[in-house]
């Protein structure tokens, strides 16, 4: 299979995070490659971005997985791609490749990677409300009722963008890690235009929770999420749930939570989150992150950085975990 740029071309049955809109939107340098065959058809494609650090690293981060065009590739043909994409970077001048964005669940990685584990919980939305409903655990669902008869209240806006990135950043701060600037969680939620929506649980004036979602047709993903501590106890639960109602009356086809670690430690905060998604009646999809070094020194260099700003990056955090697969 080689790996060769292709022009853009997305539709709403492909991943939003596809669309150039959206990757121009998170990098001035992005671009397609496409998967060509020995029988020269496009098999598949795969959205890339490039980032620049300090004017001395340049990063290719995906945004979202090997994309099949027509019939699945199979995992040794997505290896073969994925060999072929590696020896493309490297001929353009990359440092490195980094782990891609939490939704993104690669089948496997290229020969000679750094990989781990990694999956997401997924809800297909071509079921009926009615099975949607009855898939959740008793304790959600009454959590949600809860909620509903309390008054909790659902509202979607661009309008709630700056109390939203406040509650993602303290959210984000209570598990001390990291988040973006301002300007760039902006420039991300106007870069989805109207494939992205915020959405806010709001009680008594006071609002409680909120998320920020992509999607097309293809699938929609929770991105962010942030809450007030103490929050009400169904704020949260009612305000997936409508999400999923919402997304369904339009008309996509699943909707993804957003990446999950495999196997969490018992008692952990992953392990509660991966608890919860599952009482939604989301399935696990398994699959792998993985990153790849071009550049010893610069690779390096990134790798101590991420230990140093959040114990390291995922597949840092995760790889322990291949040898058990």
């Amino acid at each position: 299979m080689r790996a060769t740029p292709i022009e853009i071309n997305w539709h709403s049955g492909l991943p939003i995070f596809a669309s150039e809109s959206f990757l121009k939107a998170v990098s001035d340098e992005y671009g397609w490659i496409g998967g060509i065959d020995d029988s020269g058809n496009l098999r598949c494609v795969l959205p890339y971005t490039i980032i620049r650090k300090a004017a001395v690293f340049r990063l290719v981060r995906f945004r979202v997985e090997t994309i099949s065009i027509g019939d699945e590739l199979t995992v040794e043909e997505e290896k073969s791609f994925l060999n072929s994409v590696v020896e493309y970077f490297r001929s353009t001048g990359a440092d490195m490749i980094i782990p891609a964005t939490t939704n993104t669940i690669f089948h496997t990685y290229p020969d000679r990677a750094n990989a781990a584990p990694y999956g997401s919980y997924i809800i297909d939305l071509s079921q009926s409300e009615d099975i949607l409903w009855r898939s959740i655990g008793k304790t959600l669902r009454q959590n949600i009722n809860t909620a509903l008869k309390n008054g909790v209240n659902i509202q979607s806006g661009t309008e709630y963008l700056d109390v939203t990135y406040k509650y993602v950043v303290d959210t984000f701060r209570r598990s001390k890690l990291p988040f973006m600037s301002y300007e760039e969680f902006k420039r991300y939620i106007l870069g989805l235009g109207e494939n992205g929506k915020i959405m806010i649980a709001d009680y008594e004036g006071v609002i409680q929770s909120c998320a920020v979602l992509a999607f097309s047709d293809y699938c929609a993903y929770g991105v962010y999420s942030g809450n007030i501590e103490g929050q009400h106890q169904g704020a949260n639960k009612l305000l997936y749930w409508e999400t999923i109602r919402l997304f369904k009356e339009l008309g996509v086809q699943r909707f993804d939570f957003g990446g999950a670690r495999i196997d969490p430690e018992k008692g952990s905060k992953q392990e509660a989150l991966a608890t919860l998604k599952m009482r939604y009646g989301a399935k696990l999809v398994r699959g792998y992150m993985w990153k790849y070094s071009f550049n010893a020194l610069k690779y390096n260099l990134y790798c101590l950085a991420a230990r140093f700003r959040s114990g390291g990056d995922i597949v840092d955090q995760e790889q322990h975990k291949l040898k058990n697969i």
